[in-house]
């Protein structure tokens, strides 16, 4: 088993939380993880990108090089396209349909979606509004994570359980809203792409 997953979006949106609840359940069911961070702007609203490698056997490097990830996870459109180039033909974009709009030449949303719409093997969600549903937008990152569950080849109940422990310091409001949308995400891509 061996998957790797590029994490993409903008300061604040939750990008390395994702990475600590994936990391957390790989290392759970006994799997070997690398991870390597890129923060664009030490502030909120700069690119953030995660390099995130699981195998069952040894792995010797955190980078995934152009055109082998099987995995893009992107809580941001723009920042979706910026890393399709590293996507293997075989690899599943799973994004937010919901821009970002932080500088001024952002591209047009309707040019960013026909970009996008060009790609074959997508799930497009707006996770903003799911996650409002569940309870709040910050949990936007779980509602991403959720859809990305049929790719991710890893236990859903692993995936709930490294959740908890991630968020538990925070209280179990909190760790249930996050499970809520991880289940609300995991409910929609299981609907959209039938595995």
């Amino acid at each position: 088993m061996k998957i790797d997953i590029i994490l993409a979006g903008v300061g604040g949106q939750g990008i390395l939380s994702i990475a600590a609840v994936i990391g957390e359940a790989a290392l759970s069911q006994g799997l070997f993880m690398k991870q390597s961070e890129v923060h664009g702007m030490s502030q909120r609203g700069g690119d953030v990108q995660s390099n995130l490698r699981i195998s069952d056997r040894a792995i010797y490097s955190d980078l995934i090089p152009a055109g082998k990830a099987d995995l893009v996870l992107a809580l941001e459109p723009m920042e979706a396209l910026r890393y399709l180039p590293y996507l293997s033909a075989e690899g599943w974009l799973v994004s937010n349909s919901v821009p970002y709009v932080n500088i001024p030449n952002y591209p047009e949303e309707d040019k960013l979606k026909e970009s996008i719409a060009r790609f074959q093997r997508k799930v497009i969600l707006d996770v903003d509004s799911i996650a409002r549903e569940a309870g709040s937008v910050r949990a936007a990152n779980m509602v991403l994570l959720g859809a990305a569950c049929p790719f991710l080849r890893l236990d859903y109940s692993g995936l709930q359980q490294a959740v908890r422990r991630i968020f538990e310091r925070k209280g179990e409001a909190v760790v249930e809203l996050n499970l809520k949308a991880l289940s609300m995400g995991k409910a929609l891509a299981e609907q959209e792409f039938k595995p």
